[in-house]
């Protein structure tokens, strides 16, 4: 029972617990912005796939998020970059 309420009550930073934030994190981007969950992932993975061919980035920190404003709503990203690509041309 101990082992249980650990689990469950545990500050360890597990992957579950992630995938609940993030699916969290979508609902109420939904809610904010009448778009979609599944549009938001696939934003979100379209620009994981566009600024990885220039620079290395963490995709386990990115995060895309719709601010609305009264007049207005922004696309807000927040993409840790660990470096640059060299290409070769």
């Amino acid at each position: 029972m101990l082992d249980f309420l650990n689990r469950m009550f545990s500050r360890d930073g597990g992957n579950s617990k992630n995938i609940a934030k993030e699916r969290l994190r979508l609902v109420l981007v939904h809610d904010r912005s009448s778009v979609s969950p599944e549009i938001m992932e696939a934003l979100k993975e379209d620009l994981i796939k566009v600024i990885s061919s220039y620079l290395e980035i963490d995709e386990r920190s990115l995060e895309v998020n719709l601010n609305n404003d009264e007049a207005s709503v922004a696309l807000v990203a927040n993409i840790p970059v660990l470096g640059l690509k060299r290409r070769n041309v």
